[in-house]
């Protein structure tokens, strides 16, 4: 796998008139249509050749006349199947909206990455209603894993990180609800940013979770999310400052995050844990009981069967036929969750979030494998029994991060030419400057597949 190019030396290229914008955009949409639709593995479900080209265009015209230009002008951009894109319905991989009405605006996110200039070139296959870890969809098919194409993609952003890996887009936005960024992040090889829940607007994105969705990238490097982040966030874009190592304190996660963690990412994660203590780091084992307790608040479906359910269950009471049954399913648990439940899980969460926040405050970051396997085969996943068991064990590790209202980064840390392995730093809730700055020294010493 050629590991794909940084922001800022396609920046480059495209601000000294190396390269055009609309000479990008056309690469990245002839990649597209070349590989972006196969039949049952779509990694795209729409293209925009025509606003891409003429976003292109604009850029290219803007830097001609010397004009100033935004953060990402000129750059390719993907976003998941479910923001608002004004005229159009938005379908997140499901075909349940077809008969739904069009978005009247784009959604906030989405107006940003236009007005910092970004060229977007299409929205990316999802998991339908972002209701699964793996990244499977019956709708559209499920596209393969850019190192083996039988094994998995990850979701619930499945297209996302495939999309920045093959060069259809530089970075990719996607959503995090219980690791929907960091999952397929860490199975293509890249870096995934989840920031903290509140950071970015969720208006226009079709809902999973309200309490925990966010939004963020997927991207080649650190500083490329940092970058995207910003834009996202409705902030100027920063310096990143990476820290020292010996000026760093982390955590080191112990007990259910490192069950059943297989021996190929276990070999990884240690080798990252090496040169991170070898350059000075200090590594403290911590066994937080909030990590313990989550999947006990998530037994009866938490936050994300109870709230999913509010917002489908009229849809369902006449095309529940339409759903992926898998999807139906995780959904319709909600169904049995009264108001004293969800009030119950508020209350409950929020002691949890509390006491985890109190724990983390001496570290600057909680380390745990982001994903405690490889990706699995997609034949692996055809049993019912064997989908559930894999999907949650997927989920696992990158749910803590949701549920406990933090911040977290995936980092890539397979050797090349091995199957995907990542470390995931997780970060105090509203500390995500302070994580990308850290998880920016800390791509140097770890991150074997590119020059960070």
């Amino acid at each position: 796998m050629t590991y794909p190019t940084p922001l800022s030396r396609i920046a480059a290229g495209f601000n000294d008139g190396s390269v055009s914008a609309l000479k990008l955009a056309d690469t990245a949409l002839a990649r597209i249509h070349d590989e972006g639709f196969a039949p049952g593995a779509q990694i795209f479900t729409r293209v925009y050749d025509a606003s891409a080209r003429a976003e292109a265009l604009a850029a290219d015209h803007r830097r001609a006349a010397g004009l100033s230009q935004g953060p990402l002008a000129g750059l390719p951009i993907s976003i998941k199947d479910l923001f608002d894109v004004a005229g159009e319905t938005t379908m997140a991989g499901s075909v349940v909206m077809k008969d739904a009405a069009p978005a009247m605006e784009d959604a906030p996110i989405v107006a940003r990455l236009r007005a910092a200039g970004a060229v977007i070139t299409g929205k990316t296959n999802m998991t339908e209603f972002a209701f699964s870890g793996v990244g499977l969809n019956p709708h559209y098919g499920t596209p393969g894993n850019v190192f083996d194409a039988a094994r998995i993609p990850g979701g619930s952003s499945a297209g996302a990180g495939i999309s920045v890996v093959k060069g259809m887009a530089a970075a990719a936005i996607g959503t995090d609800t219980g690791g929907s960024i960091r999952i397929p992040a860490n199975f293509a090889g890249i870096v995934g940013f989840k920031p903290s829940q509140a950071r970015v607007p969720l208006d226009g994105a079709l809902p999973l979770s309200s309490t925990q969705d966010s939004i963020g990238p997927l991207a080649p490097t650190v500083a490329c999310c940092a970058l995207v982040d910003a834009v996202l966030a409705g902030e100027a874009p920063r310096i990143l400052r990476p820290r020292a190592p010996e000026t760093l304190t982390f955590a080191v996660a112990r007990g259910l995050p490192m069950d059943g963690v297989d021996d190929q990412v276990a070999n990884a994660y240690d080798a990252a844990l090496k040169r991170l203590r070898d350059a000075g780091v200090r590594l403290i084992e911590l066994e937080l009981p909030e990590i313990a307790e989550v999947p006990q608040l998530n037994a009866a479906g938490g936050f994300s069967a109870a709230e999913s359910w509010a917002w489908h269950r009229a849809i369902i009471q006449t095309g529940a036929e339409r759903y992926d049954p898998r999807v139906l399913s995780r959904i319709r648990r909600g169904e049995v969750m009264g108001a004293a439940d969800y009030i119950d899980l508020i209350k409950r969460r929020r002691r949890m979030v509390a006491a985890a926040d109190l724990a983390l405050r001496p570290f600057d970051a909680l380390l745990m494998p982001t994903v405690p396997i490889v990706p699995p085969r997609i034949a692996d996943l055809a049993d019912d029994a064997d989908y559930t068991r894999l999907n949650l064990l997927v989920l696992r590790n990158p749910t803590f991060g949701n549920v406990l209202d933090l911040c977290g980064v995936t980092l890539p840390i397979a050797e090349p030419g091995a199957l995907p392995a990542g470390l995931m730093l997780l970060g105090r809730n509203g500390a995500d400057h302070d994580l990308l700055d850290v998880a920016a020294g800390v791509e140097a010493l770890v991150v074997r597949t590119h020059a960070a």
